[in-house]
């Protein structure tokens, strides 16, 4: 047996003023992501969709190839050159032939800036050269899908958690049905559809309603006869036609059954709704009440500005909110400034200084900008921006916040760092000195997936 696999993911924010160009895409700071044996080295034994296609190419005894391994933080569209580059390097695999299966790790809100829909062009692109050959992919709960992103796929499947634990075992669902399929043991077929609804993003969650009882019921369906049931709750900072929830369904040559199940749960999500809207509290008040609790550590979530969702991460009036009100033994993760980092780091350990951080990235989508805030601290840390995730999301994967420093203002450790990153992982307080346990209060740019850390 002789598999491909390959990743190629981002959750394209269009209203994000952040480059996408091809470095992005790669998590170690290189110029390109990796590919073939460094590709698989990084991802062999990791919690992840790929973990998991290798783990299943290796247990079949298969002949594999990983032709790239590229991943990003959700940004602008992507550009086209590196679009194109990644695509080209997937398309010159499937031109080798001779592949019983192939194996995609997509995320499924993909835009450059000449396509909405990323996924499904390359999957086009794939059956123009290979119209036979059985593909399956693994997307991202947060999914805009498109016709193309399944109708040229034998199988797709979808995570059923936020925050996303369960990433390898999406990779085993869709891994799994394809061998399946290869071996003659299983004729996947596909219903899918969406509503026009988009639910927000601090919605979104697994452990709160609606959607912990959605991705139950999905849970509960393949229990019940689909090979895969996914519902996508979409990613709603996209100005793109097909943004928003959609559900597919795959099962073993039951048409029927895979209808039945997509509009019972397309029905459930209609139903609820208004649930998935998310009412905000004004941020001084937000603050205040925070103060006010007795009991911590106290999690303030600068949510809009996340990397996660294509935020700069250099936003500072949450972090301003914070200090004006006098909130104490504060940790703040974080600001992205990487000249504030240099100046930090050309100080030194122990050093005390006074300097504007963030504010610098100019957001012409946002009514009003945010202004870099002047603060005095001492350097307390000095870290070259390298770990772990512990898990349970993504764990053993490598993460890479950039040349990082800790500012301590009395009040507050900031940490300033240089390469996006979210902060879903304990690791990244850990790795520069900080234990978020014994702070009173935690400020993450971070909206759901904090939770898994």
């Amino acid at each position: 047996m002789r598999l491909l696999l390959a990743m190629m993911k981002h959750e394209t924010n269009t209203f994000s003023p952040v480059i996408t160009d091809l470095s992005r895409f790669s998590r170690a700071g290189g110029a390109a992501p990796d590919s073939g044996a460094a590709a698989v080295a990084a991802y062999r034994g990791t919690g992840t969709v790929t973990g998991a296609y290798i783990e299943i190419a290796e247990r079949e005894g298969a002949e594999f190839e990983l032709a790239i391994a590229a991943d990003a933080w959700p940004s602008g569209p992507v550009e086209d050159a590196a679009y194109e580059t990644m695509c080209r390097t997937i398309l010159d695999a499937v031109k080798r032939g001779g592949w019983d299966g192939i194996l995609l790790d997509l995320h499924g809100a993909m835009v450059t800036r000449s396509h909405e829909d990323g996924e499904g062009t390359l999957l086009k692109r794939i059956r123009a050269i290979d119209p036979k050959t059985p593909i399956a992919v693994g997307y991202d709960m947060h999914a805009n899908v498109y016709a193309e992103m399944v109708e040229h796929a034998n199988v797709v499947a979808g995570y059923q958690t936020y925050p996303h634990i369960d990433m390898y075992g999406t990779g085993r669902r869709a891994g799994d049905a394809l061998i399946r399929m290869i071996k003659g043991q299983a004729k996947p077929t596909t219903a899918w559809g969406n509503l026009p609804m988009l639910p927000h993003v601090m919605r979104q969650g697994t452990a709160d309603e609606p959607n912990r009882s959605l991705q139950a019921r999905c849970q509960a369906m393949e229990a019940e006869g689909a090979l895969c049931a996914s519902l996508f709750v979409g990613f709603p900072h996209a100005d793109i036609r097909n943004a928003g929830l959609s559900v597919v369904i795959t099962t073993d040559n039951d048409m029927a059954l895979a209808e039945r199940f997509r509009d019972e749960l397309l029905a459930a999500a209609w139903a609820q709704r208004e649930a998935f809207v998310y009412k905000l509290e004004p941020l001084e008040q937000s603050v205040a009440r925070a103060k006010a609790m007795t009991e911590g550590p106290v999690f303030l979530l600068d949510h809009y500005d996340n990397a996660a969702s294509g935020g700069p991460m250099d936003t500072t009036r949450v972090l301003a909110e914070i200090m004006r009100q006098q909130l104490d033994n504060v940790a703040a993760f974080g600001i992205f400034d990487p000249a504030a980092v240099q100046q930090c780091i050309a100080a030194g350990i122990g050093a005390t200084l006074t300097l504007p951080i963030g504010g610098k990235q100019k957001m012409p989508m946002c009514p009003e900008p945010s202004e870099p805030l002047q603060v005095t601290g001492k350097v307390k840390t000095i870290f070259d921006g390298k770990y772990r995730a512990k898990g349970p999301m993504a764990a053993g994967t490598q993460q890479d916040m950039g040349h990082a420093v800790v500012l301590d203002t009395g009040r507050v450790e900031i940490v300033l760092f240089s390469r996006h990153v979210e902060p879903f992982d304990v690791n990244t307080l850990l790795a520069v000195g900080i234990d978020p346990m014994q702070k009173r209060y935690v400020m993450l740019k971070s909206r759901i997936h904090w939770r898994a850390g």
